[in-house]
């Protein structure tokens, strides 16, 4: 494979510049899936495949940490989605990815969308490679020769679906190599149930790596130095301003914000476990909780949205911290007060129903709750865990119908059942409603990514929802314009009326269901 690496090319500073393609694909060696394994084959045959490889230890971690059922697999985005998007956005991080070229194909999508401007490391494989362990021999060659010191402080190597059923044991790579760290890690489809808790995955695997580096000496100092006060750590990707708001609320209390975990720099990982306590702004990082408590740092859930969730919060944060209670009541004061009366100022009228993927939904609730908002349902493809039960109880006292690991069904159900003024889900749910001529927003674009904490969140939100209710005239005008061109089969103009195949459909959809439930069951192995 001396044709492997086209290599990134960094500033001295750790910043990146492109070169060439989004995608450095490596070789030219045909890629073959194992008999349906991965994301289009069946779950519990690739689960089975994995532990049949060695694989067991790691299928039982994913299981207890990223717990799936009521809804066995919420229908989002591939996984590595997320963990790819940590390391992209990561300083003096090279990344290598392992899986079938159209999974590492449709990933770069990310790399684009995110403006990363820097190349994605590619080890093909075939079936050959892969039944006799060459694969990993590859592997291990890209890494030696991506390891370069000049360029990186770590090199990230992903194993997708394939691979991880296939038992390539990323876990014998080196730990390091010219002082450049290697961090293995598996993202399966059929293991980590949404892009969020991928995000965990790699965030975890690098925190144990630094918590390692920690106890076997001294190591880098933050880009900006030491903090003069105790740190509060916050977990989970969030608006570049809630931070900022996060930090002014808890100052009076003697603590400063601390690094926001994913970091975007290796030498933020020491800071981040050198804290008071750990925000767990998004409740299912358990990789990453369970690094931080082995390090003795106590976990605050929730955060300090609206009156209620910021007033909490702050108790629980200064409790944890060892504050005095009357320190930590200046900064209550302080924000009931700013909050309350940005809360007379900013209202919202209408009945809304809320969901998304980003593992933000609970908090957004909240804030639309005491904003005035009739919200009747909130799903989150997220799973419940002990950081975020003051949310849900929170929720479920005012009446709001929670779901989690919620599926689109569920989704589009609430829709139905409820018939809110507007839908703020992900995009097949906003299709849905628009369909139907109700106002919808992408939770992910023009929600998640808004400040929430505080008064500013208070003051973020009512502006686009009040906004988008308004155009309910504007969607009825649409739909009487377009109205008898037709939907579904017979959308556009025809010289005939198409002929109805539904019957044939449900028919056809009804077979694929039942062969494909038979080979999750193990009565048949297709191929």
């Amino acid at each position: 494979m001396d044709d492997l690496r086209k290599e990134f090319e960094l500033d001295d500073a750790g910043g990146t510049a492109p070169v060439g393609n989004d995608a450095a694909v490596l070789g030219d060696a045909a890629v073959a899936d194992t008999n349906g394994i991965g994301c289009h084959g069946g779950v519990e045959l690739s689960k089975a495949a994995a532990r049949a490889a060695g694989q067991g230890e790691l299928m039982d971690r994913f299981e207890a940490d990223y717990p799936k059922g009521p809804h066995d697999q919420p229908q989002s985005m591939c996984p590595a989605f997320g963990s790819l998007r940590v390391g992209l956005r990561m300083r003096r991080v090279g990344t290598i990815l392992s899986g079938s070229a159209c999974c590492v194909y449709g990933l770069t999508f990310t790399s684009h969308f995110y403006g990363a401007k820097r190349s994605v490391g590619y080890v093909p494989f075939s079936s050959e490679t892969l039944v006799t362990g060459k694969l990993y021999e590859d592997i291990v060659e890209a890494v030696h020769q991506m390891a370069d010191p000049e360029k990186f402080d770590a090199v990230v190597v992903t194993n997708l679906c394939v691979p991880t059923a296939s038992g390539v044991p990323l876990k014998m790579l080196p730990r390091e190599i010219d002082g450049v760290r290697i961090v293995g890690i598996d993202v399966p489809g059929f293991g980590v149930p949404t892009h969020a808790e991928a995000k965990d995955v790699l965030s975890g695997a690098m925190l144990a790596y630094a918590r390692q580096e920690i106890g076997e000496g001294p190591v880098q100092r933050p880009r900006g130095g030491l903090k003069d006060r105790p740190t509060v750590t916050l977990l989970g990707e969030m608006f570049p301003v809630d931070p900022v708001v996060i930090g002014g609320m808890i100052e009076p209390m003697g603590l400063a914000a601390g690094p926001t975990v994913p970091v975007r720099e290796w030498r933020e990982l020491y800071s981040a476990l050198d804290c008071a306590a750990v925000a767990a702004i998004h409740p299912f990082y358990t990789a990453s909780i369970r690094e931080f408590q082995a390090a003795g740092r106590p976990i605050v859930g929730s955060a300090p949205v609206g009156v209620d969730g910021t007033d909490a919060w702050l108790k629980a944060i200064g409790d944890s911290c060892g504050i005095a209670a009357d320190k930590t009541n200046i900064s209550r004061n302080a924000m009931r007060g700013a909050i309350k009366a940005a809360l007379a100022e900013h209202r919202i009228n209408g009945r809304i129903t809320l969901s998304g993927y980003e593992g933000s939904e609970l908090l957004v609730a909240r804030l639309l709750v005491e904003l005035g908002a009739d919200l009747r349902y909130v799903g989150t493809a997220c799973p419940k865990t002990p950081y975020n039960s003051e949310d849900a109880d929170w929720l479920a006292a005012h009446g709001v119908e929670l779901r989690f690991r919620a599926s689109l069904e569920q989704d589009l159900a609430a829709f139905q059942e409820f018939k809110p003024d507007l839908a703020i889900g992900t995009t097949p749910v906003v299709q849905k409603a628009k369909e139907s001529a109700t106002p919808a927003l992408y939770f992910t674009n023009l929600i998640s990514a808004r400040p929430l904490m505080g008064p500013a969140g208070v003051a973020s939100l009512p502006a686009v929802i009040n906004a988008a209710i308004g155009n309910k005239d504007r969607f009825l005008a649409m739909n009487a314009f377009f109205e008898g061109v037709g939907s579904g089969d017979g959308a556009g103009i025809w010289e005939n009326v198409p002929e109805d195949r539904s019957a044939y459909r449900k028919k056809f959809a009804a077979k694929v269901k039942q062969s494909r439930n038979a080979v999750d069951n193990g009565e048949s192995v297709g191929c």
